[in-house]
């Protein structure tokens, strides 16, 4: 029988919640499952629900496996955090034990770092495989943008190097890190023409993973395009936390301007400016030197 893990922490008031679990599936005395089912996320905050995976879920699962010779990787996912795909990958690669990873349905962006992980990777001809460049949200102003565009640019080039790693004999990073600028979408077999993988026969064995990062993604194959509107709470949606945090940084933009400004004289409404006329008209006073 398989084993649960719970991830857990405490928030601000020192209570602890469970973030999400990983089942430990058909564990023996030397092999064991893991399965990437849901997005990956930097950390158990960044979670929706217990498929998605962070880097700490996957060193607490390795952890506990010491001393296993082999682990079966499942991949079905829509990718997520760039960089904490590129922590998994590295934390598996380190692993002594014999890694297989079965691209069940989909290894899209950080995904597809992660299915690269195994010391043997297996693609069905019915599976996708995607490849694409780094991209965030930003604000601020030109500088903060060019600041922003360097980074994405190493960021790209770690994963580049990721796949370099994985080519197979006659392709060069050239020729992958076009396929990155394209955002390449690939089955089993076109995957197989230029990394180190296995194309295996038959039928999907599951149905293409759902992903909050559909929508944002270049080229998304029709199969996938009605799976562009995750399950998720309507309030806490990926745009609407954009949303809030743009609101919140204008907020504190402004509030700091304030704070620097010198308080500025009272406007005046449209009616105390008509009643201070009449009463000047009255007195034989005049406004703003403006002579009756």
């Amino acid at each position: 029988m398989g084993k649960i893990l719970e991830f857990k922490s405490r928030d601000k008031t020192g209570k602890e919640k469970t973030n999400g679990k990983m089942e430990i599936k058909n564990e023996t005395g030397s092999s064991s499952e893991l399965y990437f089912y849901g997005d990956i996320c930097g950390s158990a905050w960044d979670k929706w629900q217990d498929e998605d995976k962070c880097p700490q879920d996957v060193a607490d699962f390795l952890r506990q496996l010491e001393g296993n010779k082999d682990v079966n990787i499942y991949i079905n996912s829509g990718g997520g955090d760039a960089f904490a795909g590129l922590a998994i990958y590295n934390t598996l690669k380190r692993n002594p034990a014999h890694k297989t990873t079965h691209v069940d349905g989909l290894a899209a962006s950080a995904a597809s770092v992660i299915a690269l992980a195994g010391d043997k990777v297996i693609i069905p001809k019915t599976a996708q495989f995607m490849i694409h460049n780094a991209w965030t949200i930003a604000m601020g102003n030109a500088n903060d943008f060019l600041y922003t565009a360097k980074r994405l640019e190493k960021c790209d080039e770690s994963i580049l190097n990721v796949y370099a790693e994985n080519l197979k004999e006659g392709v060069d990073k050239a020729t992958i890190k076009q396929k990155m600028d394209d955002a390449t979408w690939m089955t089993g077999e076109d995957a197989a023409k230029y990394f180190n993988v296995e194309v295996e026969e038959g039928d999907a064995a599951v149905a293409y993973a759902d992903s909050q990062f559909f929508d944002r993604y270049k080229n998304l194959p029709d199969c996938l395009k009605n799976k562009g509107e995750k399950s998720k709470p309507s309030d806490t949606s990926l745009d609407e936390k954009v949303k809030q945090a743009v609101k919140q940084a204008l907020s504190e933009v402004l509030e700091k301007d304030q704070k620097t400004q010198k308080p500025a004289e009272p406007k005046k409404s449209n009616a105390e400016k008509i009643l201070k006329i009449f009463k000047n008209s009255n007195t034989g006073g005049n406004d703003n030197g403006n002579k009756k």
